[in-house]
Order: C-alpha cells, then sequence, then structure tokens
C-alpha cells in the first residue's frame, strides 16, 4: 500500500514541475484554415501574447482543407505535452460531427478543452455589384433567379457553409454553395465578383465592408453587434428565428496533463484582459471569452447538440 502511496505522490510532484517548467521549447498552434480568416487572426492574436508571457515562440501552423479536418486531426494525433495546440472552431468541434459521414477523430475523446477564446457573429455580405441593398431584397432576386445567385464559404461544414444553409431552408430560397479552402481565398473572389454573396465571420469582413468592397447586409447572431450598430440581425430583416454565431478556442491533445492545461488557460485567460487584446478583438467584432476547461467542455457539449439540429433541418450533408 505504501509502495502505491509513494508512486502516486511521485507522479504527481512529477507531474507539477513538468508544468512548472512549461514550456521549454517553441509551442505549435495548428490553425486548421488559411492565413488571413478569423481562426488565423485569433490564433495570431493569443499567440503573441503567450510568447510574450512564456519567453518561448508559440508557431502558427496553418493546415487548411477539409473544412478543417485535416488540422485538427493532426492535433488530436500530437503528443499530449502541450506543446501542440489547436485553435478549433464551431465546425470542427460541433459541426462536423454530423455534418460528415465519416470524420478521422473523435471532437470529445480526442481532446482536451483548454480555452473559449472567442464569440464571433457571421455577417451576411455581398459584392458590391449585386442590386441589393437589404436582405428582404436579396431574397427577391434569388427567388427571381432560382439557382443563378451563389455564395461562397470557407469550406463546407464551417459555420459560414451553415449559416448559408440554414439561410437557404428558412427562405426557401435555391443558391449555390462554393466552398474554399478558407475565408481568405473565398473573399478574393467575393470581392472579384465570381461569387455574389458570403455568410463570413465578421472580424475577417469587417476591412472590406468599411473599405466598401462588400456591402454588410445583416448580421447572424441573435443581437446587432457593438462593432457594426447600424446592421440588423438576419431575424430583424424579416427572417424571424434565424441565428447562427461562431466560436473559436484553444484545446489540446486528449490526456494532456491537467496542471499543463490549467497553466495555458490561465495565460489566454490573462491575455484576453488586456485592453489591447480586448479592443483589437472587439474592433473586429469578435467578443473576447476566456473560461474554464471545465466550462469549454460543457459548452462544447451542448453545441454539438445544437448545431446537429442545424444540420438535419438545413438538410446539408457530406459523405
Amino acid at each position: 500500500m505504501v509502495p502505491r502511496i509513494f508512486c502516486a505522490l511521485f507522479c504527481l510532484a512529477a507531474s507539477v514541475a513538468f508544468a512548472q517548467g512549461y514550456p521549454s521549447k517553441p509551442v505549435r498552434m495548428v490553425v486548421p484554415f488559411p492565413p488571413g480568416g478569423t481562426t488565423d487572426i485569433l490564433a495570431r492574436a493569443v499567440g503573441q501574447k503567450l510568447s510574450e508571457a512564456w519567453g518561448q515562440q508559440v508557431v502558427i501552423d496553418n493546415r487548411p482543407g477539409a473544412g478543417g479536418n485535416i488540422g485538427t486531426d493532426i492535433v488530436a494525433k500530437a503528443p499530449a505535452d502541450g506543446y501542440t495546440l489547436l485553435m478549433g472552431t464551431v465546425g470542427t468541434h460541433a459541426i462536423n460531427a454530423s455534418l460528415y459521414a465519416k470524420l478521422p477523430f473523435d471532437p470529445i475523446k480526442d481532446f482536451a478543452p483548454v480555452a473559449l477564446v472567442a464569440s464571433v457573429p457571421n455577417v451576411l455580405v455581398v459584392n458590391a455589384t449585386i442590386p441589393a441593398t437589404s436582405v428582404k431584397e436579396l431574397i427577391a432576386l434569388a427567388k427571381s433567379k432560382p439557382g443563378q445567385l451563389n455564395f461562397a464559404s470557407s469550406g463546407n461544414g464551417t459555420s459560414i457553409h451553415l449559416s448559408g444553409e440554414l439561410f437557404k431552408s428558412m427562405t426557401g430560397t435555391s443558391i449555390l454553395h462554393i466552398p474554399y479552402k478558407g475565408s481568405s481565398p473565398a473573399l478574393t473572389d467575393l470581392i472579384g465578383g465570381q461569387t455574389n454573396m458570403m455568410f463570413d465571420n465578421l472580424p475577417s469582413s469587417m476591412g472590406h465592408i468599411k473599405s466598401g468592397k462588400l456591402r454588410a447586409l445583416a448580421v447572424t447572431s441573435a443581437k446587432r453587434s457593438p462593432a457594426l450598430p447600424d446592421v440588423p440581425t438576419i431575424a430583424e430583416a424579416g427572417v424571424a428565428g434565424y441565428e447562427a454565431s461562431s466560436w473559436f478556442g484553444v484545446l489540446a491533445p486528449a490526456g494532456t496533463p491537467k496542471e499543463i492545461v490549467a497553466k495555458i488557460n490561465a495565460d489566454i485567460v490573462k491575455a484576453l484582459g488586456v485592453p489591447e487584446i480586448k479592443e483589437r478583438l472587439s474592433s473586429q467584432g469578435a467578443e473576447p471569452v476566456g473560461n474554464t476547461p471545465e466550462q469549454f467542455a460543457a459548452y462544447i457539449g451542448t453545441e454539438l447538440v445544437k448545431w446537429a439540429k442545424v444540420v438535419k433541418d438545413s438538410g446539408a450533408k457530406i459523405e
């Protein structure tokens, strides 16, 4: 009995010592989407502050593809030592489980939630040449040209994709979905006129809205965004009951020592409380959150249930 207790105490002491010395080398944060999108923007903002706090570089590693599944799977199979993290999204950890017939990872069993970083509304933006200045006008235009209008997304299974599918099902419109490998290339084609509209994460579209390259018709959240106070919600604009927001959070591989998860969580929460970061994120339409690993885990569980219904109701499915 005594040797077992001694062993347990020794392991606990070793784990605490390991956490106190963490990180002793650069940390990789995988972003499962290309540079320039909201996931990338948030990862770089948080990564910069963690680098400053730790005295070790946080390397942002963009691994796009398959609606975020490629990069997410890399982290699921990485060593559980705290040196490989993921900036996960509502797509990778709540939507894809219902949208894809088969995933190479389990969004619950294969990850240790660290902290919810930010909640972000999506914004319905159209190319400046589209003859619609309101949601009602856009719906009328789509119904007058069934199957002729299209909407870009950052990839199959993302909240941007599902926001569009939900809009289609609730408005009875036929709009073609065109998936890209991230928001940045999708926005490039939208601005260039190759596509007509997009339900983009607000931070990655904000600059284009302010410059006049894109026209914002509505936000997808239940309430208006403080960053765009004059832009109505889609529900306010005539589609009663519509609501679909995005979120982003840091996760580690399952089995990562709790002491390391707690340290990363504390440093992320501290970073999100820095006025510079709060202002930087808020000005782009992102609402900083910062919660406990347990709260984030519970939130993911409720989001899985919520988005399973959205996927089912929309009829979206990817084999």
